[in-house]
């Protein structure tokens, strides 16, 4: 799951995954990043972490990392959360960007939509981000399960 900052939305869409992959007891590994390097080591946001613990959810263990090339060979599939994200992922993968995906995809297929952004909203915001996202896990667990 990669974002720009990954302290948004990749943190929670790392949490709602994990969360579900434990519950279906699927053997899988999920992690998050950021395309950008402005947030590296920092917690996610303090809004992704109130929606995730309303959820159920503990993200505050989280720590931001930068998305790098051999991201590529150690994840099966990498979700770009926006386009401008997922366009910085094909750069730095120049070929190997078959296994690059953007998100919503999975929801609504072939529409090409992004992940709203919600840093510079209010809480509310997180909570609409939320609320995708987990659908959209929904959608990856029953596709791949």
């Amino acid at each position: 799951m990669v974002c720009l900052g990954n302290i948004c939305r990749s943190p929670i869409a790392e949490g709602i995954m994990r969360s579900k992959v434990k519950e279906h007891n699927l053997d899988w590994q999920v992690d998050s990043a950021g395309t950008e390097s402005y947030h590296i080591g920092s917690k996610p946001h303090k809004y992704s972490q109130e929606v995730c613990e309303i959820n159920g959810i503990d993200i505050s263990g989280q720590k931001a990392r930068q998305f790098n090339k051999a991201d590529f060979g150690k994840y099966d599939k990498i979700y770009a959360m926006a386009e401008d994200v997922f366009e910085e992922i094909k750069l730095k993968g120049e070929s190997d960007v078959q296994n690059v995906s953007l998100f919503l995809n999975e929801l609504n297929s072939g529409a090409n939509e992004s992940v709203p952004d919600p840093y510079y909203g209010g809480q509310e915001g997180y909570t609409l981000v939320y609320e995708l996202i987990d659908k959209t896990c929904d959608a990856i667990i029953k596709k791949y399960k």
